[in-house]
């Protein structure tokens, strides 16, 4: 696996791909590898001749100054782990001067798509996510790339961009990757002391309940019994839970609204934030 840090260089090792009518999937990352990113190298690897993952830890989607200082800078455990565990090719860490040689002031229009849930509580946030994405879909020109499903959301806008831009690039989802417990895997897991860490295994069994009990109740109801229960633990707090059309992320009323509906959800654990899904 060959780490690479400047686009010139990366440059030139896609020129020679491309002529050789290789296959490139690209893996997106801030870093601070878990599993669930090694699932998505995995099936990269699997369906393109040429995999890369890009490790960035990117500025302009952070709406906390903190929260981007605080964000774990893992690189050398992030390569062991890739080269460990997976037959990826090239890891590119580029500087923030690499990605944005000139301040990126592009405004993104996703319409209710940016405004609702994530996009409420974190404005600006997938403003940059489309920032840097369309700069490493533009220096890297992949024919896949690979998303989890955790950041559904994200995932919806993503496939949004892609089509705005007319890129030719397919955008593969991978569902949740969970522990035994069913917490959903994330880099912010580590944050959480054994003590919440246990605690926040109810995030995805009240979840799961709901999926079993949207039978019994409407919409409305069903939303403040899941709010309920996980506000019920000392020091949770839902910031949002949203019940969505899969495609337009819009509020539903009645189960009868959607073919394709998803639950949504994010938790303050004290200062840590974690998010989650449920397909219904």
């Amino acid at each position: 696996m060959k780490i690479i840090k400047t686009n010139f260089e990366l440059q030139t090792e896609i020129l020679k791909i491309k002529k050789q009518k290789k296959s490139i999937g690209f893996v997106p990352t801030m870093g601070a590898l878990h599993k669930g990113h090694i699932e998505l190298v995995k099936q990269s690897v699997v369906e393109n001749n040429i995999s890369i993952v890009s490790i960035f830890v990117n500025p302009t989607q952070f709406n906390n100054e903190n929260d981007l200082l605080n964000y774990p800078r893992t690189l050398e455990a992030d390569c062991r782990l890739l080269i460990q565990e997976t037959n990826n090719h090239f890891v590119f860490a580029p500087t923030v001067k690499e990605i944005y040689p000139n301040p990126d002031t592009r405004q993104f229009k996703f319409g209710n798509l940016k405004t609702t849930m994530e996009g409420k509580f974190r404005p600006g946030h997938f403003n940059g996510v489309a920032q840097v994405l369309s700069r490493f879909f533009e220096i890297i020109k992949p024919n896949r790339a690979y998303f989890g499903e955790k950041d559904f959301q994200q995932l919806v806008i993503i496939r949004e961009l892609v089509k705005q831009l007319n890129l030719n690039i397919e955008i593969i989802s991978h569902p949740v990757v969970r522990d035994k417990d069913g917490l959903a895997l994330s880099s912010r897991n580590i944050y959480l002391t054994p003590n919440q860490r246990e605690n926040a295994k109810i995030i995805f069994n009240t979840l799961s309940e709901s999926k079993k009990e949207k039978k019994y109740f409407p919409i409305y109801i069903l939303k403040q019994i899941v709010i309920n229960k996980i506000n019920s633990v000392p020091n949770f707090r839902v910031e949002y839970f949203d019940i969505v059309d899969g495609t337009t992320l819009k509020s539903i009323t009645n189960w009868d609204d959607s073919k394709h509906i998803v639950g949504c959800i994010a938790v303050h654990v004290e200062q840590i934030r974690l998010i989650d899904n449920i397909i219904y």
